[in-house]
């Protein structure tokens, strides 16, 4: 019972960190470009990985079917393709971030833990009929939250948010094909990497990015790549080693209403009426599409909770 409030702690400590990471997110804004930001803090996220790495010299049992070198090379592999699907989401959001509030940001972003429930059902997985009813009241909030009229006056950075939830979607996906088979860390690690190198192609093509810009947000990017890259994802997988993974994804689900609460605190930001509506029906169709029926086989559960920051 004590491990299990202690993984609860540690998940909602990780839920804080993620929503968190949207004000940091916003906040970089003012200083540097969105590529330039997702480049740096993807290539911190991958150094502070390798720490657990290296210190901890974590291993994933043998693989029978690969041998040590093929092993490593598929682990490439995954993490190249998990760090592209990761880098079309990371910045997309990221250049959404100029344009919206990290309010608005963090309860958007949140819908993937609906989308991929959806994007699974062309998969062949069943889900109850929660996930339909918490689709529905998501769509609600989402003509509540993006704008004082609804869907007639969407802002640019909701439609890019918007679009960053469906390509994080395709990303945790992707996670769970590959997780499996590989060490949940070290792909971690090698996605990053993959990100932040893919990044300097538009940043020397699009920005034009200085030291003294990046210096003057250098608390934004380390928060964004140390704490809500490394130590989140590191947290997230320490804690659902012995938890519910359908619980996990609920606790996890937090960090919309955290990143509310600290857009609020640090940034000075307010919501209307109409969000604050939006933002409590969108929070409570992601509560809503956490319930998993009595016949439905966990891994339907364990695939929203994958969420890689």
């Amino acid at each position: 019972m004590q491990n299990r409030a202690m993984n609860n702690i540690l998940l909602l400590i990780t839920a804080f960190i993620w929503g968190a990471g949207f004000v940091a997110q916003r906040a970089g804004m003012d200083f540097i470009e969105p590529y330039t930001f997702n480049c740096v803090r993807s290539y911190l996220g991958a150094f502070s990985l390798l720490i657990p790495i290296l210190i901890f010299k974590i291993k994933k049992g043998p693989n029978r079917k690969m041998n040590k070198w093929e092993e490593r090379r598929y682990m490439f592999k995954a993490g190249a393709i998990c760090g592209l699907a990761l880098f079309f989401a990371s910045s997309v959001q990221q250049v959404g971030m100029v344009y919206t509030t990290a309010s608005k940001a963090g309860f958007i972003s949140s819908m993937y833990i609906i989308i991929v429930p959806l994007i699974s059902v062309f998969l062949g997985r069943k889900f109850p009929w929660s996930l339909w009813f918490g689709v529905l009241l998501g769509a609600f909030g989402l003509y509540f939250l993006c704008g004082s009229n609804g869907f007639s006056q969407i802002g640019r950075g909701d439609i890019y948010i918007m679009i960053s939830a469906v390509l994080y979607s395709v990303h945790i996906l992707t996670i769970d094909y590959f997780a499996p088979k590989v060490d949940s860390v070290k792909l971690s690690c090698v996605q990053f990497f993959v990100v932040g190198f893919i990044s300097l192609i538009p940043v020397y093509m699009f920005e034009s990015p200085t030291w003294d810009g990046i210096l003057a947000c250098k608390w934004a990017l380390l928060f964004a790549g140390v704490v809500s890259c490394g130590l989140a994802y590191t947290l997230q997988i320490i804690a659902q080693k012995n938890t519910n993974p359908a619980l996990a994804s609920l606790l996890l689900s937090f960090e919309s209403v955290f990143a509310v609460l600290t857009g609020y605190l640090i940034l000075n930001e307010t919501l209307t009426t109409k969000e604050i509506l939006g933002c409590i029906l969108m929070f409570t169709a992601v509560l809503v599409a956490q319930y998993k029926g009595k016949n439905l086989p966990d891994d339907n559960a364990e695939i929203v909770s994958s969420k890689c920051c």
